[in-house]
């Protein structure tokens, strides 16, 4: 354990987080100045995180230009009758146009209830006794209970804006989410720190599929599903490495996979495959 927490220790203490961040979604919130805008386009752009870089990346681009200077005075000011038209034909993958519009009407309406989304998430947080698990599960049934009709014209949640919010309740790792409260709680490196309300240690690993490889390369867990339960048994074993901020190495890990550095062709060129 001592070996692979130096290791860790050392990948993190040397990682260049600015020139990465060009390839990262955090990009887009770091534009913004105001807490308001930072937290509303930072869970715009991690819903949107999925599949290729390169290829939700100018997706995310458009839909936050759609907003102007400030995403939140445009989501507080959103009114379907005249913005709708912004969305024309605008989609990603399993999202079409609807489930977009969708998205960013939920988050206004979610807005125009609590104010702000940190006021909705610690004050979850809190009767839930400072479960994380359990107050992602309550954040998400949030936005499933605002009445949809007026952008499918009945009250529905289809699979596409489910997608985009998927809840703990199920298998899901709740990748996405994850991601937007490292960005809003950790106050180290590249995140924002703007949730000091939750503790570091609470948080849960944002997985996905480069995170899943290189945590059973490194022992940090024997499962091969990329589901919540391997997020949390992830978690707890990075807790054993630093009990305080264990989600501190998220970032270095998952760049390693998305720069083709660390793959399972080319273990040679890793830099953490000294330990393996």
């Amino acid at each position: 354990m001592k070996k692979l927490k130096d290791l860790l220790d050392k990948l993190y203490n040397e990682f260049d987080f600015t020139s990465r961040m060009s390839f990262d979604p955090i990009q887009f919130p770091k534009r913004y100045s105001r807490d308001e805008d930072i937290e509303t386009s930072a869970l715009i752009s991690s819903c949107l995180s999925y599949g290729q870089v390169n290829v939700f990346m100018p997706v995310i681009e458009k839909l936050l230009s759609i907003c102007g200077n400030s995403p939140y005075d445009f989501l507080i000011d959103l009114r379907l009758d005249r913005h709708k038209r912004l969305f024309n034909k605008m989609r990603y993958r399993f999202n079409d146009t609807d489930d977009l519009i969708c998205l960013f009407y939920c988050i206004s309406e979610i807005l125009k209830r609590h104010k702000t989304l940190k006021s909705l998430f610690i004050s979850i947080f809190n009767n839930k006794d400072k479960d994380i698990l359990l107050s992602l599960e309550s954040f998400v049934d949030e936005f499933l209970s605002i009445d949809t009709t007026v952008v499918y014209g009945i009250n529905i949640k289809p699979v596409g804006f489910r997608q985009l919010l998927p809840s703990p309740k199920g298998k899901s790792p709740c990748k996405r989410l994850n991601l937007f409260l490292r960005w809003m709680v950790r106050d180290k490196d590249i995140d924002f720190g703007l949730w000091d309300e939750i503790p570091k240690d609470r948080l849960i690993i944002p997985l996905d599929t480069h995170i899943a490889r290189i945590s059973r390369c490194l022992g940090l867990t024997k499962r091969h599903s990329v589901d919540i339960k391997t997020a949390l048994e992830i978690t707890e074993s990075l807790k054993k490495l630093d009990p305080y901020d264990p989600l501190k190495y998220d970032f270095a890990l998952c760049h390693l996979g998305i720069s083709g550095n660390c793959n399972k062709k080319h273990c040679f060129n890793c830099s953490i495959n000294e330990i393996l």
